[in-house]
């Protein structure tokens, strides 16, 4: 997974300056985002508190590592399997 350059507080405090009245386009600016990141962060995490934020992540995470480990008991790989032309 990859990692990501602000934590989910830094996210929360950047979309509670937009909610003081702060333009969006100064926000990227000043944090060195994109808008398009911006308006993810929003849909993702507006509203939300830091320890909200965290545990979403996490939940994220865990779901993914459950996926990952049952593929793996079950020996289901999400890559297909190749054979060279001459085995079969």
């Amino acid at each position: 997974m990859k990692k990501s350059r602000h934590t989910e507080g830094q996210i929360v405090d950047v979309l509670k300056e937009s909610e003081a009245g702060l333009e969006s386009g100064q926000l990227c600016r000043r944090h060195g985002i994109g808008q398009q990141t911006f308006y993810r962060w929003k849909t993702k995490y507006g509203g939300l508190e830091v320890s909200e934020a965290q545990r979403l992540q996490l939940e994220d995470e865990n779901r993914k590592l459950k996926r990952l480990a049952a593929e793996q008991a079950l020996g289901i790989s999400p890559y297909p399997r190749t054979y060279p032309d001459n085995c079969g």
